[in-house]
């Protein structure tokens, strides 16, 4: 998630389309780095066809002539699928046409300087504004009319405003129903004065600002009441006589906006996140919960990155439609992916 792209196509239409060779799971290994054998389980890893006018030319991607136009995952049973597409994320929604998207769980580059591989990640603020403009607007027009989107932007001390800036833009298309904080460290204190620090964070060395320790899920609707399934990601009460006060039988209360989840702890940023900017499968994980996954036959992440939302569908069994421009990102999605769908049911 988070490489700025403006991003291509898969869907309905290509889902049933072209002469499929599904590779053998030896293939898979060889090309995806998976290590299974083919009589533990089998994973279809289909190339789909896509109509020429809606590939941008393969040229453009980041250092590939030979980069896939798109590739399809399924499970061991042919679900779910998983469409990975190398293009535009505004062309290829609209090619799909309107309200195909139940849930969009996404993090755009936040345009503060990050290293990407295939974007320039400081252009003028204007532009890039009118950038977010044009990708929520194509956004808005995918989902569903009980659809959401989950919106991950952070900011910097430096430019408080950014995130608050992007959201103000979204308003032009769609409700803003929730603001959620994901919180990445924190430190606690109990009753006896025990403190206790938990999470990762980057330490801010300038006297001026404090360590910036979380970030933005803003949760936008088309008119702000999409019910949700607050228990899904609900907490058990401290105090139990709660539970027949308020909850009836169910030790479950909603957990609020304040999401906790931290990084998981890495030997090797190069090998094991080789992103500058992605967050936790678990923060997708949730945001689809939330929403409600017996209401979701299809998410979509229009900045595919790591591929960290298309690994929480692969391991809730839902459909996934992502969009990447850059290659080596869109192979590391493609792997971890697969990963997650060869690993369902065992």
């Amino acid at each position: 998630m988070r490489d700025r792209e403006t991003s291509g196509q898969g869907g309905k239409e290509a889902r049933g389309q072209g002469d499929r060779d599904a590779l053998t799971i030896g293939d898979y290994n060889r090309t995806n780095r998976v290590v299974e054998t083919e009589d533990q389980l089998s994973l279809r890893v289909d190339p789909v066809a896509l109509p020429a006018t809606s590939i941008p030319s393969i040229s453009s991607l980041d250092n590939s002539l030979q980069h896939p136009a798109s590739v399809r995952l399924t499970g061991p049973d042919g679900r779910p699928v998983h469409d990975l597409v190398a293009s535009d994320c505004v062309a290829g929604m609209r090619s799909r046409g309107p309200g195909f998207a139940d849930v969009i769980v996404t993090s755009p580059p936040y345009n503060l300087g990050i290293r990407y591989g295939a974007y320039d990640d400081t252009q003028p603020r204007e532009e890039y504004l009118a950038w977010i403009d044009d990708w929520t607007q194509a956004c808005s027009e995918a989902l569903t009319p009980g659809g959401s989107l989950f919106l991950n932007v952070g900011s910097k001390p430096s430019d408080p405003w950014l995130a608050m800036d992007v959201a103000n833009v979204v308003r032009r298309h769609m409700v803003l129903q929730n603001t959620i904080h994901w919180i990445k460290s924190i430190a606690v204190e109990d009753r006896s004065g025990l403190k206790t620090s938990f999470g990762h964070y980057k330490p801010i060395t300038s006297e001026r600002f404090l360590n910036d320790c979380h970030e933005f899920v803003f949760h936008f609707s088309h008119a702000g009441d999409v019910e949700l399934d607050r228990k899904a990601v609900g907490v058990p009460y401290q105090d139990k006589s709660n539970i027949e006060r308020w909850a009836g039988k169910s030790d479950l209360r909603c957990r609020g906006n304040t999401w906790f989840i931290p990084y998981e702890t890495i030997q090797s940023r190069s090998r094991e996140r080789p992103h500058p900017a992605t967050f936790p499968v678990r923060l997708a994980d949730w945001c689809i919960r939330l929403h409600g996954l017996t209401r979701i036959g299809l998410v979509v992440d229009p900045f595919l990155g790591l591929g960290s939302t298309g690994v929480a569908c692969a391991k809730l069994g839902i459909d996934f439609l992502g969009f990447e421009i850059d290659r080596e990102y869109f192979e590391e999605a493609r792997d971890r992916i697969g990963s997650a769908l060869l690993h369902l049911g065992l």
